[in-house]
């Protein structure tokens, strides 16, 4: 099970000499998609601008499992995610439309910080109960047993 997040065509300036998109745009692609989240959890590229919190990227797992071309369609689709006081984890997938084939995934910890102090910081309430409530509602849709990255969250 999982949480559609978006859709990406696969551009023509992402594919490499092989004639398939190259790996480093699978992380592109799920970092832009990713954003999405970060925006409804109230601590994306607007929170980093006006308030100063944001995330950083702390630890990452990629998998590369089947190609994708210049013109395919992907989702991007979130499996798992949950967090404590100041970091987030989650595993998002990428299946060609098509044929809903396992393209790639990417598991990933972030860390909250106060930009002004370029420090890690605890979440606010607010967007604690923007994650809980979301957790709540989604549970049923995440998978953790094939998870990478694990013991990091302090609960």
């Amino acid at each position: 099970m999982s949480i559609h997040i978006a859709n990406q065509i696969i551009k023509k300036e992402w594919t490499d000499y092989n004639n398939h998109m190259n790996m480093a745009y699978y992380v592109l692609i799920f970092d832009q998609i990713w954003e999405i989240m970060l925006q409804k959890f109230k601590m994306g590229e607007d929170s980093a601008k006006t308030n100063k919190m944001s995330t950083m990227v702390v630890e990452t797992h990629t998998t590369y499992n089947n190609e994708v071309k210049e013109g395919e369609e992907v989702e991007i689709n979130l499996t798992f995610f949950d967090h404590d006081k100041k970091r987030l984890h989650f595993k998002m997938e990428m299946l060609e439309k098509t044929t809903k084939k396992l393209s790639a995934t990417l598991e990933m910890l972030s860390l909250y910080i106060d930009l002004n102090k370029r420090k890690v910081a605890e979440f606010e309430e607010d967007k604690i109960k923007l994650m809980d409530d979301f957790i709540k509602l989604n549970k049923s849709n995440f998978k953790d047993n094939d998870l990478v990255i694990t013991g990091k969250l302090k609960k």
